[in-house]
Formats: structure tokens, sequence, C-alpha cells
């Protein structure tokens, strides 16, 4: 009996670690994934988010290779990646879902990459809620492309948040008005080892673990080091 109890106490050890270790896997691809987007659109500057939103982000997030109707009949769904400014460098990221209903991706949809700048401290802390609709509860306009400064003040001061798609190498702005963003906590927890809330990670509270630097450093690159907000 003893021997079999530890058999099956084996097999069951090896299953956690078995899962434990897809889990990692699957939010490194996510975080690389991340990192592969942003150089792909921010190293092209007359086709990239302009520098006067970019250095005055308060927020980032990345939503890489979103599927239309993969998962729910007629909606997109894809996983993204937030991080946002602090009084001492960029945020330790967390994972995010986003689903909309038919908001007019470029190029039939599939395997387009979103990207979502806060503009403003309403934008952020509409990223430390559990669940939120953009157009509803947060404001949001299509962001616009390239190097004009003036439209890039202009349109962030009417929006909370600035969205962008990328799909087949164009770039451009794009309307999210009904697309829903809620936290993904089980992914954000696998990356950090245990749980912790969404709002001490973005608030710069837990430290950013190794495995995210990749991430980090583009986004420095291309969005500058953070800042007191």
């Amino acid at each position: 009996m003893k021997k079999i109890l530890a058999i099956v106490l084996m097999i069951a050890g090896c299953g956690l670690i078995a899962r434990a270790a897809d889990e990692q896997q699957r939010v490194d691809g996510r975080l690389d994934a991340a990192r592969a987007t942003i150089d792909a659109i921010m190293s092209v500057p007359d086709k990239a988010v302009p520098d006067g939103i970019a250095r005055h982000a308060k927020c980032i997030a990345v939503v890489p290779g979103i599927f239309k109707g993969a998962f729910f009949v007629g909606a997109e769904f894809g996983q993204g990646v937030v991080t946002c400014r602090t009084g001492h460098g960029w945020s330790g990221p967390v994972f995010i879902r986003l689903i909309g209903g038919s908001f007019g991706l470029q190029a039939g949809g599939q395997g387009t990459d979103l990207v979502l700048v806060a503009t403003n401290d309403k934008g952020f802390q509409d990223l430390l809620h559990d669940k939120f609709k953009i157009g509803a509860d947060a404001s949001a306009a299509a962001g616009p492309v390239g190097r004009d400064a003036q439209a890039s003040t202009d349109i962030s001061m009417r929006a909370e948040m600035l969205t962008w798609s990328r799909s087949r190498g164009v770039f451009a702005g794009i309307d999210l008005n009904g697309a829903t963003v809620s936290q993904n906590a089980s992914d954000t927890d696998a990356l950090y080892g245990s749980p912790h809330h969404f709002d001490a990670i973005l608030r710069g509270d837990v430290p950013p673990p190794p495995k995210a630097e990749g991430f980090l450093h583009a986004v420095r690159e291309y969005f500058g080091e953070a800042h007191m907000r």
C-alpha cells in the first residue's frame, strides 16, 4: 500500500513539475513576442508611435497576434503584456486578456498585433482594474503614426488611451471601442512564482523578474527611461 501511495505521489509530483514548466514556457513566449512586436514597430521611427507620445506614456500594453474567431465566435481574442512607469524604473510586467467584437482589424484580422498606450493617470488607473471596457470605462482614440508632435499632443489630451494595430507590415491607429480588457492573474502568478496584486506590480512595489528583462529593455529603448509620475 505504501509503495502504491509513493508511486501515486511521485506521478502527481512529476505532473505538477511538467505543468509548471509549461506555464513558464508560455509566459516566456508571450514576453518574447511582445518584445519582438515593439522592436518591429518602433525600429522605423517615421512609421512608429510618435516620440511625443512614447516619451510621456504612462503605461504600455502590447498584445501580439490577435486571433479572430479562434476562441469566441465573431470576436477577437488576444493575450497581452503591460508595464507602467514608476519612480524607479518601468514596472514588472503583468499579463492581460483582450476580447472584442468586430472592431475592424486590418487585413482580415488574424495575427494582428495591438499596442495600447495609457496617456495619463486615468488610463493608468484603468489598467489596475480587474476588467474594463474601452470606450465605456476608458476613453480611447486611434493613435497617430510618425513624428507629428503637435498631433500627438492634441490627441493625448482627448483620450486616456491611444490604440494602434499592425498587420502585414502596416502600423496604424485603430478604433478599439467595445473591446474588453481583463487581468490574466494565472499567467502573472506563474511569471512571479507567487500571487501579487496587479496594482502592486504596476506601481513598482514588486521587483521585475529576470525573465522580463528583454521586454523591459525594449520598452526603455523606445519609450525612454521611467520617471516619477
